[in-house]
């Protein structure tokens, strides 16, 4: 479930080059989630773990996260869990 919220919210990502020649990104509606990288590729997965961190910082905090094309993400206590044994 959390791969596929983060697919779709990668989705939206918005990719610029900056003044100092690197790829910039950013998603709509995630405030504070950014990365940057020399190619569009690094940066894309900058940003993807950069998500991933914001994700499960906001579940850890009970802060609600943005619903993205009509998917919302709500995880229990139980499923957080079972996410960070699975990436153990």
């Amino acid at each position: 479930m959390l791969d596929n919220y983060l697919d779709r919210a990668m989705q939206h990502a918005q990719y610029k080059r900056i003044v100092d020649g690197t790829c910039f990104g950013t998603i709509p509606g995630f405030d504070g989630v950014w990365a940057n990288g020399q190619t569009e590729q690094e940066c894309q997965k900058a940003l993807r773990e950069v998500l991933e961190g914001w994700i499960l910082l906001s579940i850890e905090h009970h802060a609600p996260l943005p619903e993205i094309d009509g998917m919302r993400l709500e995880v229990g206590e139980s499923d957080l869990t079972d996410y960070h044994s699975s990436t153990a």
